[in-house]
C-alpha cells in the first residue's frame, strides 16, 4: 500500500524580504527559505507551498493582505502566464538596483576573489520595444489559463502561435501582444495566424511531429529593413503547396519584411543551424549599423537583442580593453565579428574564433564591408578545440583577449589555454554571472580583478550582462 503524500502547507501572512535567483522572490518561515515568482519585497500575502525540500521550498500568492509600495502596475495583458518580463511588477529603478545586487551576489559568493568597486549598472534607454528578434512557435495544442479552464468553455481551435509554457514542451500560449519588440512583430504574428486559421492550416504538433507551421523568427534592425524566417514541417507535395501560399501571403500583405526566408524542419527540435535556409523574397541577410560601421547579420548569426545597449556594451568592452594600436586581440565567441570590428580600428590585428561556421562567414564579409579585412582574422570550430597551443604558436600570443562566452560560461581547457596564452588584460563580458564568477576563480592566480561593468540588456527580466576586466599580475621576484 503506497503512503499517502503529507498536504503542502498554506503559509499566512508571509512578508516577501527580497529578490532571489530566476527573477522569483524570497521570504524566511521557520528558516525555511521560500521561492516565490511574481512577488515584490514588502508584500504581504498568504502562500500555497507547491514543492518542499530540506533547504527551501517554493510556493504560489494566493492572497494579498498588502501590496508593496515599490510594486509596479505590469503593462502586458499575458504576464503572470507568459513566463517572460517577469519584472514587470518592478519599477524599472528597482530592477536595476536588484541586477546590482545580483551582480555583487554572484562574484562574491561564487568567484570568492578580491575585488574592486564594482560601478553603477548602466541602465537601458528603452524598457520595452527594445529587442531586435523574437520567436514564436505554433501548436495545436494552445495553453489555457487558469480562467479559462474554470470557465468550463470547450473551444473550437486549440491553435496556438506564441511562446512555449516552462514545465509544458508541447503548450503554447497563444500571444495578441507582446511589447518586446516594435509593434510591428504583432501586426504580422496576428496577421499569419488570422490566414493560417482561415485556409485551416495545420499548426504544429510536438508530440507526433507533424504539422505545415511550426516557428517563426523576427528580426529588426535600425536601418529599417525587417527579416522573417518561417520553419515548415513539409512532408508532402500538397504542404509544398500551402507553404508556398503562406509565403505569397506575407510578400503581399507585408510589404515591410525585406528578407522572407523559409526552411523546412523535419527534425524533433526547433534548431535550424545545420538546415539550409531558403530566400523567398528579398535579400537574404539584413545590416546593423553601430558607430558608423555597418554589419550583415543573416538567419543563423549571433546578433545582440538590445541593438542600443549592445552599443553601450562595446563601448564598455572596448575601454576596458585599454587599446593602443600595438595589440594583438583575440576576441573569442565572436559570433558575426561585432566585437572584433568595433575594436579593430584601435588595435594592431583581431582574431576572432567562432563555433558556427555561418556567423564566420558574415564575420568576414562585416570586416569587408567596412575596410578591415586586412585588420581581422576569423577562424570557425569549437573554441576548446581550435584555441590550444598550436594556433597561439602559429597566429601569435595575444596581448588582449576579448571573451564573450554562452551562458555556460568557459570551458575549463579553455580557460586553461588563456593562462597559458598569459594576455596582459582578459575583458570578460558574460550574460550569466554566475558561470563568469566561476571562471574568475580559475584565473585568480594569474589575474586579479581590475574593474567590474553590469550592463542591463534585458530590462522586464531577471537577466543581466556584466563585463569584467582582468589584469595579468605583476611576476614573483627572483630570490
Amino acid at each position: 500500500m503506497s503512503r499517502k503524500k503529507k498536504p503542502l502547507p498554506l503559509l499566512e501572512r508571509i512578508e516577501i524580504e527580497a529578490v532571489a535567483a530566476e527573477g522569483k522572490a524570497v521570504a524566511h518561515v521557520d528558516g525555511l527559505a521560500v521561492f516565490v515568482p511574481y512577488a515584490v519585497p514588502g508584500d504581504i500575502v498568504d502562500l500555497q507551498v507547491i514543492r518542499k525540500k530540506h533547504s527551501f521550498a517554493e510556493a504560489v500568492i494566493v492572497r494579498f493582505h498588502k501590496r508593496s509600495e515599490q510594486r509596479a502596475k505590469p503593462f502586458c495583458r499575458h504576464y503572470g502566464v507568459c513566463g517572460g518580463c517577469k519584472w514587470q511588477c518592478l519599477p524599472y529603478g528597482e530592477q536595476l538596483r536588484w541586477k546590482q545586487q545580483q551582480v555583487s551576489d554572484a562574484l562574491r559568493r561564487i568567484a570568492k576573489v578580491e575585488l574592486p568597486e564594482i560601478s553603477p549598472i548602466l541602465g537601458s534607454a528603452l524598457d520595452r520595444a527594445y529587442r531586435n528578434k523574437l520567436e514564436f512557435g505554433f501548436s495545436n495544442k494552445r495553453w489555457l489559463t487558469t480562467e479559462e479552464v474554470r470557465s468550463g468553455i470547450a473551444f473550437e481551435s486549440m491553435n496556438a502561435l506564441g511562446f512555449h509554457i516552462s514545465g509544458a514542451f508541447d503548450k503554447i500560449l497563444d500571444i495578441d501582444e507582446c511589447h518586446l519588440m516594435l509593434p510591428v512583430n504583432n501586426h504580422i504574428r496576428n496577421g499569419l495566424r488570422a490566414f493560417a486559421l482561415q485556409h485551416k492550416l495545420a499548426f504544429y504538433d510536438l508530440r507526433r511531429g507533424e504539422g505545415l507551421l511550426r516557428n517563426i523568427m523576427l528580426r529588426s534592425s535600425q536601418t529599417g529593413e525587417l527579416m522573417l524566417v518561417i520553419q515548415f514541417c513539409i512532408r508532402s507535395d500538397e504542404e509544398q503547396r500551402q507553404a508556398f501560399e503562406v509565403l505569397d501571403f506575407l510578400k503581399t500583405e507585408f510589404p515591410e519584411i525585406t528578407s522572407l526566408l523559409w526552411v523546412n524542419n523535419t527534425k524533433c527540435n526547433d534548431t535550424i543551424g545545420d538546415l539550409d535556409i531558403v530566400c523567398h523574397s528579398g535579400t537574404p541577410y539584413v545590416y546593423e549599423t553601430m558607430e558608423g560601421l555597418r554589419f550583415k547579420v543573416g538567419p543563423k548569426s549571433f546578433y545582440q537583442t538590445n541593438t542600443q545597449q549592445a552599443y553601450e556594451l562595446y563601448k564598455v568592452a572596448r575601454d576596458f580593453a585599454g587599446l593602443t594600436g600595438e595589440e594583438l586581440v583575440y576576441d573569442l565567441y565572436t559570433g558575426t565579428g561585432t566585437i572584433a570590428n568595433f575594436v579593430a580600428a584601435s588595435a594592431r590585428r583581431v582574431i576572432g574564433i567562432e563555433y558556427v561556421p555561418e556567423a564566420i562567414e558574415d564575420a568576414r564579409e562585416n570586416a569587408r564591408l567596412n575596410r578591415l579585412d586586412d585588420k581581422t582574422l576569423f577562424f570557425a570550430g569549437d573554441m576548446k578545440d581550435v584555441l590550444s597551443d598550436a594556433f597561439i604558436a602559429t597566429h601569435g600570443r595575444p596581448d588582449v583577449i576579448i571573451t564573450d562566452p554562452p551562458r555556460a560560461g568557459m570551458h575549463p581547457d579553455v580557460v586553461s589555454t588563456i593562462l597559458r596564452a598569459a594576455p596582459r588584460r582578459i575583458v570578460y563580458v558574460s550574460c550569466n554571472p554566475a558561470t563568469q564568477a566561476r571562471d574568475l576563480a580559475l584565473l585568480d592566480a594569474d589575474y586579479f580583478v581590475d574593474r567590474v561593468q553590469p550592463v542591463d540588456m534585458f530590462p522586464q527580466t531577471h537577466h543581466v550582462e556584466n563585463v569584467v576586466l582582468l589584469v595579468r599580475r605583476d611576476p614573483l621576484p627572483i630570490i
